[in-house]
């Protein structure tokens, strides 16, 4: 662990022990740089990690200090309901296929780490005890549990234990066991961003719940907006499709209803692997693990065919969950547990990851340079991370239903913003990690010429 990511471990633990009670006013980041002998960068970048992520706040003045909100856990009373955190767009299906496709919800799929797939499918097999291949925990196998609980707590600052996390074939999936569960425990209405997932409101209905929408702005889901659902489903750390990541100060205000309501935030990771411009902010759920259900898959850092997912769970939705999934399809395919097991511990999962963020960010940059030149009244937005972007259209120009069908005629598939909800202006989202490597050109000039076109009309 480098010496910046040590601080912020040891910052978090000590406001999490209490030894940093809220409100405390922490030394400045000069002070504290020669207590440590270390660079005041290397503490002002931490401080401002924790700020984004809402263990910490700071104003002009007043410095810096533990956020006023606790972070540590008490023991529930009861079992509460679950706020849910959409998984976003990846298992959707699309329909016809084009030569060109810049919709977002894949990964670049010609990129899947093959060779390194295959040398942690022979080392896992090899190292299988026999009964691995029986029946099985609903929750999974114990090997990737523990090889997730590890990644997880180093990568996104989830706090958990391998026997809460639950396995499953992706997002698609998990809504319907929480939803379900959520309903076997008394829960009734969920809310949800006005924007996300096509999919997810049938999903979460069909499971019994009412949905309710909640409005977005700049700063993400208006969770003031919250009243007496029993559930909330959101993207904070990139909230698809417009890719804003929910602020410190919203977060807290998200764990101090939930915890009030006696309800469960479940937080989508939604593309939480890749960014750019800055470190990643660390999940929710390490703010409130008994109030948080954390959702992640294996859709955009590896592939969505591969059907793994996982569930980080509060101890008392554990049972009804692992009792979903048993009736579900009673456990996700093991040998693809093992692979996935083996393929995080080898330290390849790591190493396809970060060589992917440098793909993509390449690719992110080519496209917005590309839109700069060819359609200069067209704003692109969302780009800090994830692998889509938001392209905003000039309001005296085509409408986005009018730019798909001309990119179809072009054989490019395009998604506008519309299909995903409604509440925000004419927009197209453009998915830059969906072509392969010898497609993307060509999709960036059929783009290009779409735009043009509009741009002149």
């Amino acid at each position: 662990m480098g010496v910046r990511a040590g601080l912020e471990e040891a910052l978090r633990r000590a406001v999490r022990d209490g030894r940093l009670a809220p409100g405390t006013r922490l030394p400045s980041s000069r002070a504290l740089a020669q207590d440590l002998g270390v660079a005041r960068n290397t503490v002002a970048d931490a401080y401002g990690q924790l700020v984004a992520e809402g263990w910490l706040t700071a104003r002009q003045g007043s410095g810096t200090r533990v956020a006023r909100e606790t972070f540590a856990e008490p023991t529930p009373a009861a079992a509460a309901p679950v706020v849910t955190a959409s998984a976003g767009f990846a298992e959707s299906e699309y329909g016809q296929s084009h030569p060109y496709d810049l919709r977002p919800g894949l990964p670049d799929l010609s990129s899947f780490p093959r060779d390194a797939w295959l040398a942690a499918s022979r080392d896992a097999l090899a190292a299988a005890p026999h009964d691995a291949l029986g029946h099985t925990d609903p929750r999974g196998r114990p090997e990737l549990r523990e090889a997730l609980a590890g990644y997880l707590a180093r990568v996104r600052g989830v706090r958990t234990e391998p026997g809460l996390i639950m396995v499953c074939s992706g997002f698609v999936q998990a809504t319907g066991l929480l939803g379900r569960a959520l309903c076997g425990i008394g829960g009734r209405r969920i809310a949800m961003e006005t924007l996300g997932f096509p999919d997810t409101r049938t999903i979460l209905r069909n499971a019994g719940l009412e949905t309710v929408r909640l409005p977005l702005d700049a700063d993400g889901v208006r969770v003031d907006r919250l009243t007496d659902e029993d559930a909330l489903l959101c993207t904070p750390s990139h909230q698809f499709p417009t890719g804003v990541t929910l602020p410190p100060a919203r977060r807290t205000v998200a764990v101090a209803w939930a915890r009030e309501r006696g309800a469960v935030i479940v937080e989508d990771d939604y593309d939480g692997e890749f960014r750019y411009d800055r470190h990643p902010v660390g999940a929710v759920q390490g703010l409130a693990p008994r109030h948080v259900v954390y959702a992640g898959t294996t859709s955009k850092s590896l592939a969505p065919g591969l059907r793994l997912g996982w569930l980080v769970l509060p101890p008392h939705l554990l049972e009804p969950v692992v009792r979903e999934k048993r009736l579900a399809d009673r456990y996700s395919p093991v040998l693809d547990q093992l692979t996935l097991a083996q393929l995080i511990v080898s330290g390849a999962y790591d190493r396809h990851v970060r060589r992917m963020r440098v793909h993509y960010r390449r690719r992110r940059d080519r496209l917005v340079a590309a839109v700069a030149r060819c359609a200069p009244r067209v704003r692109v937005s969302g780009i800090a991370a994830g692998l889509h972007a938001v392209l905003e259209l000039p309001a005296d120009g085509p409408g986005e239903d009018e730019l798909v069908a001309r990119a179809e005629r072009q054989g490019l598939a395009l998604a506008g913003m519309a299909l995903f909800g409604s509440g925000a202006g004419p927009a197209l989202v453009v998915g830059y990690g969906t072509p392969p490597e010898h497609a993307f050109a060509g999709a960036l000039e059929r783009l290009c010429a779409v735009l043009d076109s509009a741009d002149r009309s």
